[in-house]
């Protein structure tokens, strides 16, 4: 059996529990961090979903573990046709959310809502698109959130994952390990209230199963067409599927 990882290791809360804790705290500084963390490359990975997402010309999107609403709110934005819904755990990074959306035009087509995404608050195939951007990794039972995301996704809806993956090729592999366990912490010390967020995050993505592994979870939850895509040298993984 899998070690389970969790934020604080001394907690009496569940994964989920700390997370959401964890997730309320670094809300303030989570957008710079992250710009900082992963050298602006995040944006280039998050366009790459929304081009996927846009060819589909979805009605409906949700983004699952929406943080402070940069993909949900780039969906709105750019893909005029469509009704966004972001959904995460942390109300802290929520409200990061709807202060980003204040009075912009296509605010009435985004919503952002507290929930958990293991037990998703909508009706079974009430989306076109469904996104997890930097999320999966955090559920606390992978596959009965991925259950979820199956069941309120439409018939030949398209499901993509953005998450973390390990590079495989030297010295992509090596180099990888030396920031993520060495630089990755200490920048997170140094600019997070949270002293142990940013290792717990480290930790996380290094031992979440990504490419073929996360490939062939998904096919067992009852996804085709399942496919991935390395990204930057394998530091992130785009992962497409249908139902």
């Amino acid at each position: 059996m899998k070690e389970k990882i969790t934020p604080y290791k001394d907690s009496e809360l569940n994964k989920k529990e700390q997370v959401e804790q964890m997730f309320d705290t670094i809300s303030g500084n989570y957008d710079g961090l992250n710009r900082i963390i992963s050298l602006g490359t995040d944006t280039k990975w998050r366009k790459k979903v929304i081009r996927l997402v846009a060819e589909k010309n979805p009605k409906t999107i949700l983004d699952i573990a929406t943080g402070t609403g940069d993909l949900a709110i780039k969906f709105a934005s750019e893909i005029e046709s469509a009704t966004v819904t972001g959904l995460d755990l942390s109300e802290g990074m929520l409200s990061v959310a709807r202060k980003k959306v204040a009075n912009k035009k296509f605010s009435e087509r985004l919503t952002f809502v507290k929930g958990d995404s293991e037990a998703l608050p909508f009706e079974n195939e009430s989306f076109d698109a469904i996104t997890v951007s930097f999320g999966v990794r955090n559920f606390e039972n992978l596959e009965k959130g991925l259950t979820e995301i199956l069941r309120v996704l439409k018939t030949d809806g398209l499901f993509v994952i953005l998450e973390t993956s390990v590079p495989t090729k030297f010295p992509w592999k090596q180099g990888y390990y030396a920031y993520s366990k060495g630089i990755l912490p200490i920048i997170g010390k140094l600019f997070s209230k949270d002293k142990v967020a940013y290792s717990y995050l480290s930790e996380s993505a290094s031992k979440f199963p990504h490419g073929e592994a996360l490939n062939n979870i998904l096919k067992k939850i009852g996804f085709k067409t399942v496919k991935n895509n390395p990204q930057t040298f394998g530091v992130a993984t785009i992962y497409t599927a249908t139902k």
